[in-house]
């Protein structure tokens, strides 16, 4: 027999209550309860980053948070991102720079990326490689990436 928890928790800006297993990750419940497939799943144990999400405004990687611990947690999927003009800037330099490929990799990435532009780091390659490295891109060799990262970066300097 399968124990189940109730949470309450904030998803997109939208209340959730709902009953979990209590082992279910907060991806799993994320993609097959509430059916956002926006965060992928890859390796499913946080090696990857391709389920980077944000909770509390930080990024996690939801295959190593169960769903139960995001009881009464603001959590934005990429999916709520782009209801929001958040992420435009940085969605528009991927796809100038071409930092997108197979797009596997790409709402993780996006949402890493973007914990980085708005915490206001330097358009430095090193500390942004270093801020991303938790996210594996097979495709773009990082260089697109990292160059779209420091695009958005030079433009909100000269804002």
């Amino acid at each position: 027999m399968t124990q189940t928890q109730s949470i309450q928790l904030t998803v997109n800006g939208e209340p959730v209550n709902a009953s979990v297993p209590v082992r279910m990750n907060l991806v799993d419940f994320l993609r097959q309860e509430l059916g956002l497939t926006g965060s992928h799943v890859g390796c499913e144990h946080g090696v990857c980053g391709a389920c980077t999400i944000e909770v509390d405004g930080a990024p996690i990687r939801g295959c190593l948070m169960l769903a139960v611990q995001a009881n009464g947690a603001t959590v934005t999927t990429v999916e709520g991102l782009a209801d929001t003009d958040r992420a435009d800037a940085l969605k528009a330099a991927f796809r100038d720079r071409n930092a997108l490929q197979c797009g596997f990799c790409t709402p993780g990435m996006l949402t890493s990326a973007l914990s980085y532009v708005e915490s206001g780091g330097p358009a430095d390659r090193t500390a942004i490689r270093e801020h991303i490295s938790g996210n594996y891109c097979r495709c773009t060799g990082y260089q697109a990436i990292v160059d779209a990262i420091c695009d958005v970066i030079g433009k909100e300097a000269k804002s």
